[in-house]
């Protein structure tokens, strides 16, 4: 063992160093921005060697299925790798020689590969990709660094509580009623009135943007009525709620409380 073996384990072990300083030194360390515990734009990215996984969570998207993806298929492939040597009994080694053991492995190296490709270029998760107007792109964007999908859901996107899906918000409340239901926060929900006193045109463009959900694939309608809504949001106490051919008090009943 000594000193041929150790003079072996020293120089591998040596050049595997001298590779990790070398690449950090010319590749630098992907450093972000300073922490802020208060942001909700800040996209949270596993390590490149769990990006597989990371894609298939967002591939596999109903909450219920979700343990299959981060516990089952894992687990299924340890337990298999684990007793390959009871179930494949083949003495060959030769790889033309075991076409389904050479299958299944370049099978699996390639949808890893390609799901890691797919999570390294995966967008933001906070992104909304509800199809909408090109004039409701700007508001489409305020819901989305607003941290709304992290009480929301937004056709496939955001989270199904607490707060109600807002993916038909604009058939169920006019536009007066969002802007007001944003303004006095029912419920949990904060309050957007700093907003539409420090920046009158985004908060606009939001209750424009949830105005124009309709259920519908793609938004048509105007803003016009959103941005009147908004103006008189601020002085009436009171908003009309489509349907029920009535008023109801900001912050009462089940409709306002089924806001933003």
């Amino acid at each position: 063992f000594f000193p041929y073996a150790v003079l072996k384990d020293s120089a591998m072990a040596l050049i595997v160093v001298g590779v990790i300083v070398f690449m950090s030194i010319w590749l630098g360390a992907e450093l972000g921005p300073k922490a802020d515990p208060t942001t909700t734009t800040y996209v949270p990215r596993p390590e490149w060697y769990f990006f597989f996984l990371f894609e298939l969570l967002r591939v596999i998207k109903p909450p219920e299925l979700v343990p299959i993806a981060t516990i089952g298929i894992p687990t299924i492939a340890m337990v298999l790798l684990f007793l390959l040597p009871f179930y494949d009994r083949n003495p060959e080694r030769n790889p033309l020689k075991r076409p389904i053991a050479s299958i299944a492995g370049i099978m699996t190296i390639v949808a890893m590969a390609f799901l890691t490709f797919l999570g390294a270029n995966a967008g933001s998760p906070t992104d909304i990709e509800i199809e909408v107007a090109p004039e409701f792109e700007p508001g489409k964007l305020v819901a989305a660094q607003s941290g709304c999908l992290a009480c929301h859901q937004f056709g496939e996107n955001g989270n199904n509580g607490p707060g109600p899906k807002l993916t038909e918000i604009g058939a169920r409340l006019n536009p007066a009623a969002i802007a007001r239901s944003l303004i006095v926060g029912p419920g949990m929900m904060p309050s957007y009135a700093a907003m539409q006193e420090e920046e009158p045109e985004k908060f606009r463009d939001l209750v424009a943007f949830l105005s124009s959900l309709n259920g519908e694939e793609q938004a048509t309608e105007g803003e016009g009525a959103a941005g009147e809504a908004v103006e008189s949001a601020g002085g009436d106490p009171a908003v009309t709620v489509p349907g029920d051919g009535g008023t109801e008090a900001a912050g009462g009943g089940s409709e306002s409380g089924s806001s933003p």
